[in-house]
């Protein structure tokens, strides 16, 4: 069997009509992961809707709405294979009312492309694209100067581009130095795949030779162990065999862990009898791995979806409080003090109430505009104070990330998205 790619979760980001989807679709059809037989229907379809040079986005926008209104709506995920890596393709929404799926999508993404146009530079949502990634843990940035086709391939439309979101990146808290920065048209073809004929000026890589050049992210090994449960089975002649994906951490046969909540909140303690991935048995799971496991000293009953599993050396974090940033996305009206929606966090849902909106943030900056306001509404960055309904595992941002990030839902919307600053432990 051929060793697996290092896998990475890559997502295209950045303000509405500036070309993420054909960026994608362009990259996919280029490199031959998409027909030229499937290419020409969509290519059809884009006619017959009245949207030429369409075709590209169509390759990633699958809802039949999406077509017809020529914008993304959902996440669509697409696999890429380059030289050194595997990639899954998160094409992310640009529209205001869709940057829910931005935030589910950009918290489980390793790097991401922030795609600007080249006549029209920074907008609105540029700059939140830009923070959002930045507060939701996206490591890796790159920037893609798209239709630069419409700038007649000059090299001062492109720098003048490139200072401006340089300068936004540093504000958002990126190293500049690290960000490549790469003019392409995505409807015409140059430096997506294909390197371009028409800027002698420029010499750094094309967009798929970035794809091998960004860093295979650091897996969380020496943090301590977090595995959030998903499932809980009873399987005949070998007991309890709970399901879950490693976060942080290494697990190994042998191991002496605790799961918690669990139980009214006190946690139950056993012992890792077996591991197994894809069917077959291994001594240790690391970040990533998907895993079921046996273990010694658990009942069926005692844990389930939620519970997060640690070394008993090194527990999980119960809470009875908890501090986060948030940035509200998408609320009918306004948030404000006892409000208490449902919070996703790991495989937990679990309701918080709202006790204290301490400070209002900046969206685009971070920058406090207001102490201690009344209410916050959609499109507001803020500090909260929550309560949890029951007890809940949470991590502290500076100590877990990966533990750390959350989504708020409501009425089956997600109303806001954040990450956890500080505790108060059960």
């Amino acid at each position: 069997m051929a060793k697996q790619k290092p896998h990475i979760n890559i997502v295209f980001v950045g303000h509405v009509d500036h070309g993420k989807s054909t960026t994608v679709g362009r990259l996919m059809y280029d490199s031959g992961n998409i027909d030229e037989q499937a290419m020409r229907k969509l290519r059809e379809k884009a006619e017959e809707l009245g949207k030429k040079g369409f075709e590209f986005a169509f390759v990633m926008d699958n809802l039949k709405e999406e077509r017809e209104r020529g914008v993304t709506i959902d996440l669509s995920h697409k696999k890429f294979i380059t030289n050194k890596y595997e990639y899954t393709v998160i094409d992310a929404p640009g529209h205001k009312d869709f940057i829910k799926n931005m935030i589910t999508g950009a918290s489980q993404a390793d790097v991401a492309f922030l795609v600007v146009a080249a006549k029209e530079g920074i907008m609105a949502q540029t700059k939140e694209h830009a923070w959002l990634c930045k507060t939701l843990g996206v490591g890796q940035i790159g920037i893609l100067v798209n239709k630069i086709d419409t700038v007649d391939y000059k090299e001062d439309a492109f720098n003048k581009v490139k200072t401006e979101v340089l300068h936004l990146l540093k504000t958002a808290g990126f190293k500049p130095d690290t960000v490549p920065v790469i003019p392409i048209s995505a409807l015409q073809g140059d430096n997506v795949f294909k390197k371009s004929t028409k800027m002698p000026w420029y010499t750094g890589p094309t967009l798929a030779e970035q794809l091998d050049l960004f860093k295979e992210p650091e897996k969380p090994t020496n943090l301590p162990l977090r595995l959030p449960i998903q499932d809980v089975f009873n399987i005949t002649g070998i007991g309890v065999v709970p399901v879950g994906k490693v976060e942080t951490g290494i697990m190994k046969v042998g191991d002496k862990i605790i799961v918690v909540p669990a139980r009214e909140g006190n946690g139950v303690q056993g012992e890792v009898k077996t591991i197994e991935m894809h069917h077959e048995q291994v001594q240790e799971a690391i970040p990533g791995d998907n895993v079921g496991f046996s273990v010694r000293g658990i009942g069926k009953k005692d844990i389930a979806r939620g519970d997060v599993l640690g070394h008993i050396t090194n527990p999980p974090t119960v809470v009875s409080e908890f501090t986060a940033q948030i940035v509200v996305l998408n609320h009918p009206t306004v948030l404000t003090k006892g409000y208490t929606p449902v919070f996703h966090i790991h495989t937990a849902q679990v309701a918080c109430q709202f006790i204290e909106i301490q400070k209002k943030l900046n969206p685009a900056t971070g920058e406090v505009l207001e102490e201690n306001p009344d209410f916050i509404k959609t499109g507001d960055a803020a500090i909260v104070k929550l309560k949890p309904t029951k007890p809940l595992v949470i991590e502290r941002q500076k100590d877990i990330p990966h533990m750390a990030r959350f989504a708020i839902r409501d009425a089956g919307l997600t109303v806001a998205a954040g990450i956890c600053l500080d505790v108060v432990k059960k």
